[in-house]
């Protein structure tokens, strides 16, 4: 699942007509570098939620034929939360361990791992599956600690990276429709000792600002050779 639904009121004025996963970085829109990525790894069964303007979503993207993959939406209205949102998708998300990512993140994660982590929780008796990044300048005070494996709550050395997986049941309980945030159902799992976790040390970024956008613009342009039109 691909989180798509959130305003981007830190992207304004760049959102107030493009819903912010479709801003552009390196030629492509954000979500689109998630994506063609998960189709590299072999993740063909794409759900994504959306709000503000997802009418727009659903128009660049399609079906996801053109990517190779099956892509299917979760309307919201109103905005649902993180853990709202993935509850109101449930029934087409299954029954198996699945993976949610924030389409408003760049980063260079396998996510040919995701399949073989969501298979590992399916045996673990583990709720949840996070992984974490360095605390980045912009966010000092870290989310949560990782200690053997674990993740815990009684430290903030390292920063929820937005990419985790999840069994269908940690949703359950939350009615279709309502509005619930994911951190106090993660505490609460963390607390219980059911949430594994893992450090990526690679690129990510949270572009969460017109300021991280350009310089993400210039970085894959730089890369990947793309030119400004």
């Amino acid at each position: 699942m691909l989180l798509a639904a959130g305003r981007g009121e830190r992207m304004r004025p760049l959102t107030d007509h493009t819903p912010k996963p479709l801003l552009q970085a390196g030629g492509k829109s954000l979500i689109v570098w998630h994506i063609e990525n998960m189709a590299k790894a072999g993740i063909c069964d794409l759900v994504i939620n959306h709000a503000y303007l997802g009418s727009q979503i659903e128009a660049a993207l399609g079906d996801g034929n053109q990517f190779g993959i099956r892509i299917r939406y979760s309307a919201e209205n109103p905005v649902l939360e993180t853990a709202g949102g993935i509850a109101n998708a449930l029934p087409l998300l299954g029954d198996a361990p699945f993976a949610v990512i924030n389409s408003d993140i760049y980063c260079d994660y396998d996510f040919v791992q995701l399949p073989e982590f969501a298979a590992a929780l399916g045996a673990s008796g583990d709720t949840a599956h996070l992984v974490l990044v360095n605390n980045p300048e912009y966010h000092p005070n870290g989310d949560f600690g990782l200690i053997s494996g674990r993740v815990a709550n009684n430290t903030a050395t390292l920063t929820f990276s937005g990419i985790g997986i999840y069994q269908p049941e940690l949703f359950a309980n939350i009615p279709r429709g309502t509005i619930a945030p994911l951190a106090p159902l993660l505490r609460t799992q963390i607390a219980l000792g059911k949430v594994s976790g893992e450090h990526y040390r690679g690129r990510w970024l949270d572009v969460g600002t017109p300021q991280r956008l350009e310089k993400l613009d210039n970085e894959l342009r730089s890369q990947h050779n793309v030119t400004h039109v």
